[in-house]
């Protein structure tokens, strides 16, 4: 019989958990002045570049005040800019400054390093099948968020 903390659930928690820290930590080391969040939002803001601060929110699944203060941080230090959205006078359009660009590369290696140090032992097919299971978990729980939320 499995142990309770052999079932999926348990093990993708952990498993997003370890990969966090192991994320947090390198960026500690790397000396980047940046939190984890902080890095999560500026590789968003560069992913999506030129979406308004609420689509990133909703991308990121945080509320919008904690991107907020994601954003007041990095537009301090020149690693984002906020301008008025052409099409909605009351929303801000996220963009990456070209300071920012070694940054978001930095963090990008960290990432796949990260990734690929995890992956180690298992073939490219057997990662290509994970990624393809978890888009069909995602994909499973947000069509049941919007059932929750439609009813």
């Amino acid at each position: 019989m499995a142990s309770p903390t052999d079932n999926v659930g348990f093990l993708t928690f952990e498993v997003a958990r370890l990969l966090r820290r192991r994320i947090e930590q390198t960026l500690d080391r790397a000396g980047l002045g940046l939190t984890s969040g902080e890095a999560r939002t500026l590789a968003y803001a560069a992913r999506f570049e030129g979406s308004n601060q609420s689509a990133i929110a909703d991308l990121m699944g945080i509320e919008p005040m904690t991107l907020v203060g994601f954003l007041d941080k990095l537009e301090a230090r020149g690693l984002v800019e906020r301008v008025p959205d052409p099409a909605d006078r009351r929303a801000k359009l996220v963009r990456v400054t070209a300071q920012a660009a070694p940054i978001v590369q930095f963090v990008s290696d960290i990432a796949t390093e990260i990734r690929n140090h995890a992956t180690q032992g298992m073939s490219p097919d057997e990662v290509e099948r994970l990624r393809l299971d978890l888009h069909i978990m995602r994909t499973n729980l947000l069509a049941e968020n919007l059932a929750e939320t439609d009813a």
